[in-house]
């Protein structure tokens, strides 16, 4: 981690201090070091006072105890804790019985812990436009699982209203009422007997898989498994066939560079030791 060379321009750079964003490894060594400062220094102090606590990367959600005396003093000693280790310092609010949580809104009301979806005032709801060269098992995979999604995280009446925003929405993208109707109607029909349905999963060596890159004018996933069942399926020792649908080149692709190529003439050691210096 003491290497993160950058390009800008005809230029290279060395990262002093910190990690690059996007780079893989960066939340898995984050979470490992701060995992081991909570079990070891923040959950042994706290013990008493933390019936629950979780953390998802940097989202932390937890049921606070508080002392009977000394309440505000002991809740700003974990604060302080916390924010003890690193360079980054964590947002804390105050506790309460109710908050977000990710993308849910939790509230312990008599005893009782009820949940609703969270949706972030600044969020564009940018989904996938009609005009998209996406397969359309996007847009159906979108649907089913947002409304899947809905279903586990809210009571009836605030499940029927996110469902019509979820539709407005989309209809704002362009997409149809007409197209859309009965892509809703299969994904709400299918939360019910997701339920009852015991899906029988194949081993990895029963089913045939193949990678095919999609292009909306060319061949479809149904027309591949139209061809499988007329040609193959009887003489092949495969009992199932998977079209795994990978996109093509798009223009962010093109105009960014996901690696550095170093000029011929240079080494990537002589660049580390003359920034070094």
């Amino acid at each position: 981690m003491r290497n993160n060379i950058f390009s800008f321009g005809d230029t290279y750079w060395l990262q002093l201090k910190g990690t690059a964003m996007g780079t893989p490894a960066a939340c898995a060594y984050a979470t490992i070091t701060f995992g081991h400062f909570e079990h070891t220094v923040l959950l042994p102090a706290f013990n008493d006072n933390l019936l629950f606590y979780r953390r998802y990367i940097d989202d932390i959600f937890g049921v606070w105890l508080p002392p009977r005396t000394d309440k505000s003093a002991t809740w700003n000693k974990f604060n302080t804790l916390l924010n003890s280790w690193g360079n980054l310092k964590w947002e804390s609010n105050t506790p309460s019985t109710t908050t977000h949580f990710l993308d849910l809104n939790v509230t312990i009301k008599n005893s009782t812990i009820t949940t609703s979806t969270y949706q972030k005032p600044l969020n564009l709801y940018l989904y996938i436009p009609p005009k998209s060269a996406h397969p359309h098992s996007c847009l159906k995979g979108l649907i089913k699982g947002e409304l899947g999604r809905y279903w586990l995280q809210n009571q009836p009446a605030d499940f029927q209203e996110l469902v019509t925003q979820f539709l407005i929405r989309l209809h704002n993208r362009g997409h149809t009422i007409e197209q859309l109707s009965p892509i809703f109607s299969r994904a709400a029909s299918s939360l019910d007997s997701n339920q009852h349905r015991s899906q029988t999963k194949l081993e990895d060596n029963d089913a045939l898989y193949l990678h095919w890159e999609h292009h909306p004018k060319g061949l479809q996933r149904k027309t591949l498994r139209q061809i499988f069942n007329t040609t193959l399926r009887s003489v092949n020792p495969f009992q199932n066939m998977t079209v795994a649908i990978s996109r093509p080149k798009n223009l962010r692709d093109i105009l960014t560079k996901a690696s550095l190529r170093l000029p011929k003439d240079l080494q990537l050691q002589s660049i580390i030791e003359a920034l070094r210096k």
